[in-house]
């Protein structure tokens, strides 16, 4: 292949074209020779030394090459496993900055660096050293053509304590919606499509969290000889490519655009994208692990190694190795990426995956890393929506409220204590208390606001709604791992039995505490995320680690009885009661006291036979009757043109009991008449619409709630009531 090739440039980092050719760069800070390596449409493979070298990038420019070239890199260097280096030049090596990656990697012995087959000492097996060419089965980088009409997309920038996000996956979402059209399912494309989009304008969130699109590894090894594949995606291999299997347009470079013109039907309905990311590790594994980029490229910078013994990987998440992100290359990279994904690709924020592994500068987590001050002061990132799965599986990882300004947590005391709640298990009424109203003892101390709390129930790892009502015990062989895998403890309860049942009195139960779960999620003060398919009663079939589930058991069944319709139609009414009840998001914490003078809290406590919660009660883990009062008229907000926020008033009445509980609407609230507007025990939920079935209660009556219920009685301001309008 005759090509003229200049010196070009160090940066950017990646493949560039400019209209003319493009722009190679690769670092690698202890490399002896760098190779690029083209692929013509039969595979046959080019090889161009680089032979430019500033500070410790290698980078060439080359005239005529242009989109849809295809590539990858050979790096030269000592291998010497023991002293953490590893590289090896019959290894095709995915370049970091790659943009898109056409293909999958292939299991198979040719892409170990070392002598996987060399079974006669399995102990020093990664020392030896593998000449097998490992590009037949490996992913090439793909040079791309950044042009894109945007169309004068503009982001949502959907205010925090307004934010609904919904968690979701890519395929599983739209494999089998029928409103999608066949060919565009389970890609970019079908997310897109006016048939979802719809969907979820009308569901009322207003963000989707996509569980990882960064390209991953699709088949490691462990999953080889199962038929099974890697399907939520937390193996990435591209932190710049999104994953070419998403897409309906082909894997050499059309999925990029395809994302675009995803995303930019999403924000045309008014809905955020963020992406979950995982910068922690990569699909590379551990000492044992494949050769596919990064330790091939430079293991010594890119990883961080065991001190006084590199040949082994620091592993703060359980999945073998961990990024070197004290190494400044590094951070550059995934700044780089985080920036690219914003700039290039319009997405309006980032759930990080194991955070706080990103917060080690040595061994434990500091709030202070250069990682969070890097992105403190940057210009685009520190405008987005941070949020930070706070926990991480070393020393001292579970980090959850000690997260820095700008930054929002998975709340995971929030799960565990709903769920607790809800199944009448120990749960003291403080801890209730704190969660559902914003988690303040986590978040207040150090300046950030109720929506730093993200709210969640259910997420991808774990049970889904519907499975955790209706499982004691995970039931994961499907896995292939003889269900080993998967958390043990899930804090669910089957209802008095376990999986599939025609008990009507258990289903009824069941269906009754996934609208208990629901209707606590999104009246609790703090940002809700719901898991995509719970609003469906989605089941996994009490499976829960589904990561290498690519099938029907997590792809969204949109078949819905009339159970599952009624909780869709519930879950709707209630996203649209928060968004139009500022009393159910509020911007700033709760003072426990009157604020306008009203003579009246703006929050109460009371116990079912209206006397207020003591100090002494707040200790007490068996108290399962609670009501709580928000005010209306007490909110310490204003809207955006500066004026006073009003809002009608909620008595909120939770009985988490097996048996039935009388409340009495408490006298010292000051409000006169007050209508019942949701009885998870009935099967809507929500109560009828028409006027004949609404009737006026009164402070001191009693208000029977039955077992495992949460009964919302709601007050209109005074200005607003038309007492005409119902009946006592």
């Amino acid at each position: 292949m005759g090509m003229q090739v200049w010196p070009g440039r160090p940066h950017p980092l990646g493949a560039v074209w400019d209209g003319t050719g493009t722009n190679f760069a690769l670092f690698s800070e202890n490399a002896t020779a760098v190779d690029l390596c083209l692929f013509d449409a039969d595979n046959c493979e080019t090889q161009i030394p680089l032979t430019e070298v500033d500070n410790y990038v290698w980078h060439g420019f080359l005239v005529g090459v242009g989109p849809g070239q295809r590539y990858g890199f050979r790096v030269h260097g000592p291998h010497d496993p023991e002293a953490g280096q590893r590289f090896n030049p019959h290894k095709l090596l995915i370049d970091p900055y790659a943009r898109a990656l056409d293909g999958d990697v292939l299991f198979d012995p040719a892409i170990f660096s070392y002598d996987i087959e060399a079974n006669d000492d399995l102990e020093n097996l990664d020392l030896s050293f593998s000449e097998i060419d490992s590009a037949p089965f490996m992913p090439k980088a793909v040079v791309v053509d950044p042009a894109f009409d945007w169309e004068g997309d503009r982001a949502p920038e959907t205010p925090w304590h307004q934010t609904v996000i919904y968690e979701t996956h890519v395929k599983g979402l739209t494999q089998r919606h029928p409103g999608v059209p066949e060919s565009l399912r389970g890609t970019y494309a079908g997310l897109g499509h006016p048939a979802m989009v719809d969907y979820l304008t009308q569901l009322g969130i207003t963000a989707v969290e996509l569980l990882p699109v960064h390209h991953f590894h699709a088949y490691p090894g462990h999953l080889a000889n199962t038929g099974l594949r890697n399907y939520w995606g937390y193996d990435s291999l591209g932190y710049f490519a999104p994953y070419g299997g998403y897409s309906s347009a082909g894997a050499q470079g059309g999925q990029v655009n395809e994302f675009k013109q995803m995303v930019k039907a999403l924000h045309r309905a008014g809905i955020e994208v963020i992406l979950d990311v995982v910068y922690n590790h990569t699909g590379e594994g551990s000492h044992l692990g494949p050769t596919l980029s990064l330790r091939g490229i430079d293991n010594a910078a890119y990883y961080r190694l065991v001190e006084g013994a590199p040949r082994y990987y620091m592993d703060f998440t359980g999945c073998g190795n961990s990024l070197n992100v004290r190494h400044p290359q590094i951070l550059k990279l995934i700044m780089d990426s985080l920036r690219y994904w914003v700039l290039e690709m319009h997405v309006d924020g980032f759930r990080f995956d194991l955070a706080s592994a990103l917060a080690r500068e040595l061994y434990e987590v500091n709030s202070l890393a250069a990682f969070f001050d890097i992105i403190h002061q940057d210009p685009v990132l520190s405008t987005t929506k941070l949020i930070a799965e706070p926990w991480d599986l070393g020393e001292g990882g579970y980090q959850v409220g000690n997260f820095p300004l700008l930054w929002s947590e998975w709340n995971g005391k929030y799960r565990d204590s709903m769920r607790d709640f809800w199944r009448d298990q120990d749960c003291r009424l403080g801890e209730f208390a704190f969660r559902v109203t914003g988690s303040s003892d986590l978040y207040q101390v150090n300046g950030r606001r109720p929506h730093a709390s993200i709210n969640f129930i259910t997420c991808h790892d774990g049970f889904t709604l519907r499975d955790l009502v209706s499982y004691n015990e995970k039931h994961n062989l499907a896995n292939h791992e003889n269900n080993r895998d998967g958390e043990s403890y899930n804090r669910s309860w089957n209802c008095g039995a376990e999986g599939e049942t025609d008990d009507d009195e258990i289903l009824a139960l069941r269906h009754k505490q996934q609208r208990n779960l629901i209707a606590t999620l999104l009246m609790s003060q703090g940002v809700p995320m719901l898991l995509g398919g719970d609003e469906l009663g989605r089941t996994q079939q009490g499976n829960n680690n589904t990561y290498c589930q690519d099938s029907e058991l997590s792809w969204f069944d949109w078949q819905l009885d009339d159970a599952q319709q009624a909780l869709l139609t519930f879950t709707r009414q209630l996203i649209a009661l928060r968004q139009q009840h500022p009393a159910f998001a509020h911007r700033h914490w709760f003072q426990g006291r009157e604020i306008h003078g009203s003579g009246v809290h703006d929050i109460g406590w009371y116990n079912p036979d209206g006397s207020k919660i003591t100090d002494s009660q707040w200790h007490d883990d068996s108290a399962k009757a609670i009501a709580i009062f928000l005010n209306g008229e007490e909110l310490m907000a204003s809207d955006a043109k500066g004026q006073r926020l009003l809002d009608d008033s909620f008595l909120l009445c939770f009985n988490a009991q097996a048996k039935r509980q009388a409340f009495q609407i408490p006298s010292s609230v000051k409000k006169e008449r007050w209508l019942k507007l949701i009885d998870t025990a009935t099967p809507l939920g929500f109560m009828p619409e028409s006027v004949e079935e609404k009737r006026i209660y009164r402070p001191g009556e009693a208000i029977a709630v039955a077992d495992f219920s949460l009964v919302v009685f709601t007050s209109p301001r005074a200005e607003q009531f038309r007492a005409e309008q119902f009946k006592d």
